[in-house]
């Protein structure tokens, strides 16, 4: 098998929410409050991600107590809403810990998150990402948006990253 990146070189994972790790829709009830529903398949791979030597990261447009809530939830320390600008963001968190793009794995599913998938050495999207996106992404995962896609990306890179590591152990042996 030969694999167009080196997975073992991915340090990050840097996630949006809406359509990404939510189905996208906001349902609103009659008093004005607010839900979204997130995948608990997502939540059990991302709540382990650390054994894996990967941190992940949310960066999304919209803010949200529901996902504060979820994200603490998960442990996950790094979490910056509201945003606007996405690739700004990314910069600020790779200087943090010191790493370059060929470190990020990027999973989006919209136009605001063309920048970081054009950056990061690989890319991937849900199955129903618009277009635009899908053309740009190293991976379209098989999952919708809020229905596992994340957690087949975490999936596809620890698998490929032991496949390539018994590789190169048995290649160099």
């Amino acid at each position: 098998m030969i694999f167009e990146k080196d997975l073992s070189k991915i340090k990050m994972l840097v996630m949006d929410v809406d359509g990404t790790l939510t189905d996208g829709k906001i349902y609103v009830g009659d008093n004005g409050e607010v839900f979204k529903a997130f995948n608990v398949r997502d939540g059990y791979r991302l709540i382990n991600i650390n054994k894996y030597h990967i941190i992940p990261v949310i960066i999304t447009g919209k803010k949200s107590m529901i996902l504060a809530n979820r994200a603490a939830e998960l442990n996950i320390k790094e979490v910056y809403q509201g945003v606007d600008d996405k690739l700004k963001v990314l910069n600020e968190v790779i200087s943090k810990y010191h790493l370059t793009y060929e470190n990020i794995a990027y999973i989006g599913d919209d136009l605001n998150d063309l920048d970081c998938i054009e950056h990061c050495y690989y890319s991937s999207c849900p199955a129903d990402a618009i277009n635009e996106v899908i053309s740009k992404v190293d991976y379209v995962c098989k999952s919708k948006g809020g229905e596992g896609a994340v957690r087949e990306l975490i999936d596809s890179i620890v698998i490929t990253r032991d496949l390539q590591t018994n590789i190169n152990m048995n290649y160099v042996r």
